[in-house]
């Protein structure tokens, strides 16, 4: 079930816990009485980032309030669920793995799944085996028999691929796993239920893979699998269309969520005692309200800032393109935006830029730096990275790793360059050997490891509100995070701190976390 907290049954039940019987007009209900779901089980798992966690959340809200109960492993599920990331190959490849784990018996020794290799050698594979051209369509039963076996019969489970991968590979995953019965992109998780009755009706194989809509914001409810902090998306999709990556494939084009339906189911989790909302979107900071109101994003920061009872307001991810002064100004203005401001690079070189995409150079990225480094109030900054991109020549490699000494950022999430279907990046020349990435980002990370440690030893001897959200084996030992996102450790003999807002005194300092000692709740 992903990195659920203990919070109690009832907020598996859908009874009289805030986030589970939230609907669009607020209050309470309890689980709707669908025939054939009372009693079932399912097991999900999530792969990816956190739009992938809430899209679980919403996953699971839709099945809970339907009677469905959701269970720790796949073995005592009657449904199966993996909710699935496809930005990097090894992401995808995961998943697959997983599925070659619940192949049936009677399929172990055919040739039909295979978790080696990449998207576009597999797809060859099939069409070589199949005898056909690309694109032929072909009956798909023909060449798996023993298909009506294997889905939805005798009582057997149901294998369904969601997300990413899901809206990737379309109908192919039942080709590479002809034991999955469905695949259902982002956009219709609140089609859930209907596709599942299909299933328990008789059909083999169903679908739901449309992109462009905007019933990706609303389903009916969501379990929040965190009772202090709340995930909502603002933004779905992207439209800017950077050469290495497919989300604008799987999760089709920008779409915003209108900002009264955003700022009421704010207000509602506030009244519910959730005190810190983090707004999310592929590129968060482009949101264009399409009501009247015409709400810019660093407008919509301001409104759900004031919002009573909300202590915490996050966001993630930014794109530079749209990030401004303004964003800057609602973070000074307003204490309980956190200081901390995702903005991913992807590359110090402008050269690489450009052949990423990324509609931005290197010198205005660093203008955008400029712009935070100047605040009233310190702001934490991390970002992401790629190394190893087709094209990419030591000289690019070597203005990436100056960049970090110039910003000397916070945190950095860096990654090889794994080509990606559909994407642009696939035909360019120059491709980078595995390994001559590997010592790149090796270097890198080394690098940014130093910047880090340094870092936080400056931070030594200062007091931070930290907000405990996990409690330690060891006795008496918690951690959270402060508002500009550092994790904190940190002892206290206080008893049931989970949840509390307290203040934290940095005593030490590690490359990825900070040591303190409590000195008083906030």
């Amino acid at each position: 079930m992903g990195k659920s907290f203990d919070i109690g049954l009832e907020r598996l039940t859908g009874t009289g816990v805030p986030g589970i019987g939230e609907t669009q007009e607020g209050g309470l209900k309890p689980p709707i009485q669908v025939a054939g779901a009372i009693g079932q089980t399912f097991y999900l798992e999530t792969f990816g980032c956190q739009m992938n966690d809430h899209d679980s959340e919403k996953v699971a809200g839709v099945l809970l309030a339907r009677g469905y109960r959701q269970v720790d492993g796949p073995e005592a599920a009657k449904v199966i669920l993996y909710n699935t990331c496809s930005i990097r190959e090894k992401a995808a490849q995961k998943v697959f793995s997983r599925l070659g784990e619940l192949r049936p018996a009677d399929e172990r020794h055919g040739k039909s799944f295979n978790t080696e290799g990449t998207e576009e050698e597999h797809r060859g594979h099939r069409e070589e085996k199949r005898g056909a051209q690309p694109g032929m369509a072909v009956p798909r039963e023909a060449n798996h028999p023993s298909l009506r076996k294997i889905v939805n019969a005798g009582g057997g489970k149901i294998i369904g691929v969601l997300g990413c991968v899901a809206q990737q590979e379309g109908e192919e995953i039942f080709e590479r796993a002809p034991w999955v019965s469905l695949v259902c992109g982002s956009a219709s998780y609140r089609k859930l239920p209907q596709l599942l009755a299909e299933l328990d009706a008789g059909n083999r194989r169903v679908t739901g893979l449309d992109t462009d809509t905007d019933e990706t914001f609303e389903t009916e409810i969501t379990r929040r699998d965190n009772p202090w902090r709340a995930y909502l998306t603002i933004i779905e999709g992207c439209d800017k269309a950077c050469s290495y990556c497919v989300v604008p494939f799987t999760r089709g084009p920008e779409r915003s969520r209108g900002s009264a339906s955003i700022l009421e189911e704010v207000r509602r989790l506030a009244e519910a005692g959730y005190s810190e909302v983090q707004l999310l979107g592929q590129t968060v900071n482009s949101y264009a309200d399409p009501s009247s109101r015409k709400m810019r994003f660093a407008e919509l920061l301001t409104e759900v800032a004031g919002v009573r009872g909300i202590r915490r307001v996050r966001f993630t991810t930014s794109h530079p393109r749209d990030f401004g002064k303004d964003i800057v100004e609602a973070i000074e203005a307003h204490p309980n935006i956190c200081d901390h401001v995702h903005l991913p690079v992807q590359s110090g070189s402008t050269a690489v830029l450009r052949a990423m995409a990324r509609t931005y150079s290197r010198e205005e990225y660093v203008e955008k730096i400029a712009l935070m480094k100047a605040a009233r109030r310190p702001i934490s900054i991390t970002t992401d990275m790629i190394v190893g991109f087709p094209g990419e020549t030591e000289k690019d490699f070597e203005e990436t790793l100056t960049l970090l000494d110039e910003v000397q950022y916070d945190s950095v999430f860096a990654f090889k360059y794994s080509p990606r279907p559909n994407t642009p990046s696939l035909k360019m020349a120059d491709a980078i050997p595995e390994e001559e990435k590997g010592r790149r980002l090796a270097i890198l990370m080394d690098r940014q490891r130093e910047i880090q440690r340094v870092q936080n030893e400056k931070l030594v001897g200062e007091t931070f509100e930290v907000l405990v959200d996990g409690k330690s084996r060891r006795e008496n030992q918690w951690s959270g995070h402060t508002s500009s996102n550092r994790v904190m450790n940190f002892a206290s003999p206080v008893q049931e701190l989970l949840g509390d807002y307290v203040q934290v005194k940095v005593v030490s300092a590690m490359p990825n976390s900070l040591v303190g000692e409590m000195i008083g709740r906030a």
